[in-house]
C-alpha cells in the first residue's frame, strides 16, 4: 500500500523491483510469495457476513492481483518472470508445477507464487514455507514493516528488545508471533531457516543475501 490506505503503490512498487533487481544481478535465484492484505484479507471476511471458505477464496484473488502487478513491475526493471497459481486462472498465470517452478529458476528467471496453495485456511506464509521446501531454497525471507523480531510489538511497546538469532525451539518457548503456527513449524521440520526483516528500507535485500545479518534470523 506504501502511503496509500488501500490498493497498490506504484512507488513502492518501484522500489521492491529495484531491490529484487539487484539481488538477482548477484546471481542468486529468486521466488516470491506475496499477500494479498492491501486489497482484501479473507480472516476479516466473516466480520461482514461473508462464509470463511468464501473469503479465503476472495484472497487468494487479491494476492494474483498484487503477484500480476509485481510481475510487470519486475519486467520493466527488465527481470525475466513466471506467475505460477494455486487455483487455475491459465489466462493470467501457470497452474503450480513443482519441477516446473524449479526449472523457472534454474533458467535465471524470478518465480512468483499467487494464490497461495489454493487452499482455504492457510496463510501465504504457510504458502511460503511449503513452495521454498518444495523447490528446495536455502532460506525464507519475510518482509515486514519492522526490522526483526522482538520480545514485544516494537510498534507498541518501546521497551522491546531486537533478537539477532533466536531458536525455532525458543520462539516456540516464548510464543513469539514470526509466522502462523502451521507455516513455522514447516520450516522447523525441515530445518529451513527463517529471516525476518524490513522490507521496506533500502538496500536490506541484498545486505541479507550477501550476509550481513540486519534482521533475526530463526533456525
Amino acid at each position: 500500500m506504501g502511503s496509500k490506505q488501500y490498493g497498490i503503490d506504484p512507488v513502492r512498487l518501484e522500489q521492491y523491483a529495484q531491490e529484487i533487481l539487484k539481488i538477482k544481478e548477484l546471481g542468486v535465484e529468486v521466488a516470491i510469495v506475496i499477500g494479498g492484505g492491501n486489497i482484501f484479507r479473507g480472516v476479516e471476511a466473516e466480520a461482514s457476513g461473508i462464509d470463511r471458505v468464501q473469503g479465503d477464496y476472495m484472497g487468494m484473488l487479491a494476492t494474483v492481483i498484487n503477484a500480476m502487478a509485481l510481475q510487470s513491475a519486475l519486467e520493466k526493471a527488465g527481470l525475466y518472470t513466471r506467475l505460477m497459481s494455486g487455483i487455475k486462472m491459465e489466462q493470467v498465470c501457470e497452474p503450480f508445477i513443482k519441477r516446473r517452478a524449479v526449472r523457472h529458476l534454474e533458467k535465471g528467471r524470478i518465480v512468483i507464487f499467487g494464490a497461495g496453495i489454493g487452499n482455504p485456511y492457510f496463510t501465504t506464509d504457510s504458502t511460503a514455507s511449503l513452495r521454498a521446501i518444495e523447490v528446495q531454497a536455502d532460506v525464507v525471507l519475510k518482509g515486514t514493516r519492522v526490522d526483526g523480531v522482538y520480545t514485544a510489538d516494537p510498534e507498541k511497546d518501546p521497551s522491546a528488545v531486537k533478537y539477532s538469532s533466536i531458536s525455532f525451539q525458543e520462539a516456540y518457548e516464548k510464543e513469539l508471533n514470526i509466522m502462523d503456527m502451521t507455516a513455522f513449524t514447516l520450516c522447523k521440520e525441515n530445518q529451513l531457516p527463517i529471516i525476518v526483516f524490513d522490507m521496506n528500507k533500502k538496500g536490506n535485500l541484498t545486505d541479507i543475501i550477501q550476509g550481513n545479518n540486519n534482521g533475526t534470523i530463526i533456525k
